[in-house]
């Protein structure tokens, strides 16, 4: 007698993936980065510096990668010589005594310090004030964690945008943003992609907003010390706000060091704790010999400090020459550059040039490709900033990254003079 035996039940693989997975979305930089690879272009559009991390730093790692014992793990919460370090300079900078085994949580990366804080505080249906633009991974972090993202967008004080410092927060439209459901709010300041550098009055109407809805916020700083004009001024610092503050940094922006990826929080020790529950348990511990090169990194910046020969002096400066050049290159074809107050990235209206496409998808979407593929310069189409709510603010905005090594901006350059014969 012959058998007969039901096929089994296929899946897809992607009916197996959690239902939080949905929440991160369509990944812009995977589309970028592909077209980059493929065309070869002067890459202007990933952030990341593409010149040499300063000396002393690889010379740490290398002095770092022979002590056997640093070869181990480490500290969960962060090597003991790297808190230390990191408590020793950020003490007078928070203007508060910062225990380095309590007040501090070293993670991969700024991204690793964000998902732990945020996961750390959201539970399914807190609201998250965010203000945008920022940085893409912000929302489906929120939303990953269960958060409602409630985006408030920096506006334009006049219709000719000129500087980052022309973009500003309405009052009512942040206020409104906040309700008895706000569990925090998000902000990042020097910002990421305007280049805003938030003012006193500003971080003060942030602050009274998260003292009044008892909200936690989640300061994002990696950019502090790329700062042309205008204070960085850390919300942490504010009357009533240390209690509530997660600080966020970056050795990566700091030392230009990218791939390191290492990064860490400050704040109260409760607030710690909390986050390091939920990064003890999918890290563990970050790379000590990582950890103790930016560790002899930031003790060398605390003998230099305010010096001419401290790299926290030196990069900025050097950015700032950069950013001149980069402002002339798109002057120079027509776009409208908005000149950034810190940071190493810039905005420009590719409006005035009147390029015109066909399709659904978004203008400079469509623009920063055919600027790969035609020009040969790679950017970032802005609306990748905003929430699907406000990515019309964008306009025909694109981002440019300045941060980068001589022969990426010649290669620049010169892709922009043959552009520009075309005038």
């Amino acid at each position: 007698m012959r058998r007969f035996f039901s096929s089994p039940v296929t899946k897809t693989m992607s009916s197996y993936a959690a239902a939080r997975t949905a929440a991160t979305g369509k990944n812009v930089w995977v589309e970028f980065i592909d077209l980059a690879l493929k065309y070869k272009p002067a890459n202007l559009g990933q952030g990341f510096p593409d010149f040499a991390p300063p000396t002393f730093l690889k010379q740490a790692l290398a002095r770092a990668a022979m002590i056997d014992s640093l070869n181990q793990y480490t500290r969960s919460k962060g090597h003991g010589r790297l808190v230390q370090a990191i408590a020793k300079y950020y003490s007078p900078l928070h203007k508060k005594e910062i225990d380095p085994m309590n007040n501090i949580l070293v993670t991969v990366g700024a991204y690793g310090a964000l998902y732990c804080g945020i996961n750390s505080l959201v539970d399914s249906g807190d609201e998250v004030v965010v203000i945008e633009p920022f940085f893409d991974s912000y929302l489906p972090c929120i939303k990953a964690a269960g958060g409602i993202p409630k985006c408030v967008p920096l506006r334009p004080k006049s219709k000719e945008v000129l500087l980052s410092a022309d973009l500003t927060l309405d009052p009512d439209e942040l206020a409104a943003a906040f309700s008895s459901k706000t569990k925090a709010v998000l902000l990042n300041t020097p910002n990421n992609p305007t280049g805003k550098v938030f003012e006193r009055k500003e971080l003060e109407m942030i602050a009274d907003l998260c003292k009044k809805h008892d909200a936690i916020c989640v300061s994002d700083e990696v950019y502090e010390y790329l700062v042309y004009e205008g204070e960085h001024i850390r919300i942490a610092t504010l009357p009533g706000m240390w209690e509530r503050t997660l600080t966020i940094g970056s050795a990566g922006k700091a030392f230009s060091v990218t791939g390191w990826k290492i990064g860490w929080t400050i704040g109260p020790a409760e607030l710690i704790a909390a986050a390091h529950s939920i990064m003890v348990n999918c890290n563990y511990t970050c790379a000590t010999p990582l950890q103790e090169g930016v560790a002899l990194a930031f003790e060398r910046e605390w003998e230099q400090k305010g010096k001419n020969d401290s790299y926290f002096v030196e990069l900025p400066s050097v950015l700032k020459e950069k950013r001149a050049e980069i402002v002339k290159m798109l002057n120079d074809v027509g776009m409208k550059p908005i000149i950034p107050q810190g940071g190493y990235f810039i905005l420009a209206d590719t409006a005035p040039l009147n390029v015109s496409f066909e399709g659904e998808d978004a203008y400079d979407f469509q623009f920063c490709r055919w600027l790969t593929k035609s020009k040969g310069i790679a950017a970032i189409p802005s609306s990748a900033f905003y929430s699907r709510e406000h990515s019309h603010l964008a306009g025909k905005c694109v981002r440019f990254c300045f941060g980068k090594s001589e022969s990426t901006l010649q290669a620049a350059r010169a892709r922009f003079e043959e552009w520009k014969k075309e005038f």
